[in-house]
């Protein structure tokens, strides 16, 4: 793994007084998927990693709000349906509880948050919840994951509630009002759980080219739980979801034959593939068979299918994964963000 240093040698400059535009821009839908949300579904924050020893929690102070989120509200359109208005800091704090392992380092947690603040003010500016009047919503698959902080209290267990909800709350404070910005607008700061080695271009995912979402390294690897995974099904499921997808597929022949021509992206993950003469993209193919992610190997034996998996998400933006493992290598959060969002500056929110 490359030091700090390294990693700092390869920073997009940061610049700060721009003034924030609108960023309307939507990415076009995916076969068989949808325009995506930031982070395409959480990470799972439970049962996958070994906690650290939790201090008490009365040693462990909640910071306040920042000035800028303390101030700036959000109406937040919730999973039963309800609009809840809160503070940008307490939203916040319920989207880095929700979307990564509070176990994580403290600079990736910084970098999340920073990540969550510029997806929401993208989301709101482009008007996605206007007709509901709401600015952003509580799901993963449109806007972010968001859990309250009682919920989050569950999660956690009384041993760990009290310090993981100090350190969520310290990485909002510490970034108050700062976001991601390109040419003077919002980015759609998307973000991912784990990487194959290296993001995703967002034209090879989504279909539409940004400078900022380009494929870059990324550190992590099989120290990430479930890393890699397996899917299997039989002849009969695979013609089953193919007949429900209305793809057109010709399965008459032997299972053996029904995948041809596979070809990958320069990051690895499946670009395309044929399935009985019809063509999918790799992020079609992954919704289809319910992948963990589209970098995957696909064998058949005895007519049973095998997809062997690596990583996880869409691949796009900031894996956070790789975000902890660069911060475990003491790489900050600003330098976390100019890794992974190709020539993204860092301002004030409006």
């Amino acid at each position: 793994m490359r030091n700090a240093d390294i990693w700092r040698a390869l920073r997009a400059p940061f610049l700060s007084g721009l003034a924030l535009g609108a960023a309307a821009l939507l990415l076009p839908l995916a076969a068989l998927g949808s325009a995506p949300g930031a982070g395409d579904e959480p990470v799972p924050t439970s049962g996958l990693l070994t906690l650290p020893a939790i201090p008490s929690p009365a040693a462990e102070p909640v910071p306040s709000p920042g000035q800028w989120d303390g101030a700036r509200t959000l109406r937040v359109l919730g999973r039963d349906g309800q609009t809840a208005e809160m503070s940008m800091a307490d939203y916040l704090w319920g989207v880095v509880a929700a979307e990564m392992p509070a176990s994580f380092e403290p600079e990736a947690l910084r970098a999340q948050a920073v990540c969550a603040r510029t997806y929401s003010l993208w989301k709101l500016q482009a008007g996605s919840h206007s007709g509901q009047e709401a600015d952003v919503c509580a799901d993963s698959s449109c806007c972010q994951a968001y859990i309250s902080p009682e919920e989050a209290a569950q999660r956690w267990g009384e041993a760990a509630a009290g310090a993981y909800t100090a350190k969520i709350a310290a990485a909002v404070a510490d970034t108050d009002g700062q976001v991601l910005t390109y040419g003077g607008e919002l980015i759609q700061a998307v973000f991912f759980s784990s990487a194959s080695g290296s993001t995703e271009d967002a034209a090879a995912v989504w279909g539409k080219s940004l400078p900022y979402l380009v494929s870059v390294d990324s550190p992590e690897g099989d120290e990430v739980p479930n890393y890699r995974s397996t899917v299997t099904l039989t002849a009969e499921q695979v013609k089953k979801l193919a007949g429900e997808a209305g793809l057109g597929t010709d399965l008459s022949g032997e299972p053996g034959e029904w995948f041809q021509n596979l070809t990958r992206t320069a990051s690895g993950r499946v670009a395309s593939v044929e399935l009985g003469g019809a063509e999918l993209s790799g992020g079609a193919a992954r919704s289809l068979f319910a992948l963990r992610s589209a970098c995957f190997d696909v064998s058949e034996k005895d007519g049973v299918f095998t997809f062997t998996v690596t990583g996880y998400g869409h691949g796009v933006g900031m894996s956070q994964y790789g975000a902890n493992a660069m911060a475990r290598e003491g790489v900050g959060w600003r330098d976390i963000l100019a890794h992974y969002y190709t020539g993204a500056q860092l301002q004030t929110g409006p």
